[in-house]
Parts: structure tokens; C-alpha cells; sequence
């Protein structure tokens, strides 16, 4: 009788070791090695295509967090007005794409901080609008990135701002990406654009110098991260400890001073 309780026991001990080292070894993304990026890959510095090829901000932060939870990212293209919504349907790991840290936002996912920045304003290069603040855009047709917050920014404005002055409220259109935008731009169908600094800045080199940014200083700043399901607080658990490690080895802060991004934390 002794023997075959301790054979039992044995087993149950043998079971319970594997299934706690399953446990620890238990991918906390969708698929065990990969981790799924959704981003709206038309929005340079942050992300673009290169060829066949994603470069940018997001995809070699992604990179580094990838290799500290190991897990190699891949890469979703989708619409930024689409990316929370896919987050939520499971449709990736995490989001990365320039996107803000919002209230409305954090209702719904999960979010870890990683820069802080603000937006410019753009327009056609020697353009008699010259919009030295967002209080300069009451009555100015503004192009926005479908799904951005600042088109929110921008009604609230002409809400509390433009129409209690007796100025006109700001004319918000709306564009798939921000490319587009400045082709609005450049064709005279809109007079500005307002985008996250570093996008503005890009723009401006890519149409050599046919766009340029009015704005001295920064508007609407605010904090940039990655999202993830509320869901998912292993995945979250995991990708806070790799962006504490690469903070502390020196690999994040070198790449947000490669892209002129300021800490989310000093």
C-alpha cells in the first residue's frame, strides 16, 4: 500500500513540475515566438515601407522589446482610425504607430508609455496662412489623419475658442493618411495640416521644401506608446520589464535621440 502511494505521489509531483514549467515557458502572445504589430504603415518616421521593408521608430522599438520577451514582431498594415478596434478583436499582439495615450483610448486597452511629443503645423510653402498656434486655425481648412485625436482637438477648439471670439470655427477634413494630407496641401484643396512633429518634419524633406512648418513651438503635446489588450496583463507584465531593460542598457534612449523623440519619463 505504501508503494503505490508513493508511486501516486511521484506521478502527481512529476504532473506539477510540467505543468509549471508549461507555465513559465507559456507564450503570452497569440502565437508562441511572434508578436503581432498593427500600425498604419504610411506615417514616416514612425512607420513606413522601404520596399518591401517596414523601417521606422515602431518597428525598431518593436524590435528590441521582440527580443527581450522573444518573440520575433510582425508586421500589420492597417488604417490608424482601425487599429484600436482591431486590438480589441484580437486582430494583434499590440499596436504601435505614433499613436497618443488618451483617456478615451485607456477606457478600452491597456497602454505603456514610451516618448513624449507634440504636433506642428504645416503648409504650402510661402503661403500667406501662417498659423503660429492652433488658435490660428479658426476659419482654416485643416487636413487631419482619419482617426488622429486632433480632429476632437480641433472641433473643441472651434467650440471654446473660434466661435466665443467671433472668429469662424475651424474647417477639419479628414484624409485615409497623412500623405494624402499634404498632397491636399499641395493642391490647394486644404490650407494646413496638423501632425505629430516628427511627421512634419519628414514631410517637409520628402516634398523638398514645398511644405513647411509654421509653428514655432509645439502643440497639443502629449505622450506616445503602445497599446494592448486589457486582456493580456502577462503580455503587458512582460513588455513592461523589456522596456525597462532597454531603458536602463541604453538601447531606448538611443533610439528616441536617433529620432528626435523626448522620454516618456526623465
Amino acid at each position: 500500500m505504501k508503494k503505490i502511494t508513493s508511486a501516486i505521489v511521484s506521478t502527481l509531483s512529476i504532473l506539477t513540475t510540467g505543468l509549471l514549467c508549461q507555465t513559465a515557458v507559456a507564450s503570452t502572445t497569440m502565437t508562441e515566438g511572434k508578436m503581432v504589430v498593427g500600425m498604419d504603415i504610411t506615417y514616416p518616421p514612425f512607420e513606413s515601407y522601404d520596399g518591401d521593408k517596414v523601417i521606422g521608430f515602431d518597428p525598431e522599438l518593436a524590435a528590441l522589446l521582440g527580443e527581450q520577451i522573444g518573440a520575433t514582431p510582425e508586421f500589420s498594415n492597417n488604417s490608424f482610425a482601425s487599429l484600436i478596434l482591431g486590438l480589441k478583436s484580437n486582430k494583434f499582439d499590440v499596436v504601435m504607430s505614433g499613436m497618443y495615450i488618451l483617456p478615451k483610448r485607456l477606457k478600452v486597452v491597456d497602454a505603456i508609455p514610451y516618448a513624449r511629443t507634440g504636433a506642428s503645423i504645416i503648409v504650402k510653402k510661402g503661403s500667406s496662412i501662417q498659423p503660429q498656434s492652433e488658435k490660428d486655425l479658426c476659419g482654416v481648412k485643416v487636413g487631419v489623419q482619419q482617426g488622429e485625436s486632433y480632429v476632437g482637438s480641433l472641433n473643441e477648439l472651434s467650440e471654446t475658442y473660434c466661435k466665443p471670439n467671433g472668429k469662424p470655427a475651424v474647417i477639419v477634413q479628414e484624409f485615409p493618411s497623412a500623405p494624402e494630407a499634404v498632397q491636399a496641401i499641395l493642391s490647394g484643396n486644404i490650407q494646413a495640416q496638423i501632425l505629430i512633429d516628427a511627421a512634419a518634419k519628414l514631410m517637409v524633406e520628402k516634398t523638398k521644401g514645398r511644405v513647411e512648418v509654421s509653428t514655432p513651438d509645439l502643440v497639443y503635446a502629449s505622450t506616445i506608446g503602445l497599446f494592448l489588450s486589457k486582456e493580456n496583463q502577462a503580455l503587458k507584465k512582460d513588455l513592461e520589464k523589456a522596456m525597462a531593460t532597454i531603458t536602463k542598457n541604453g538601447s531606448l534612449p538611443a533610439l528616441l535621440e536617433k529620432y528626435e523623440l523626448t522620454p516618456a519619463f526623465k
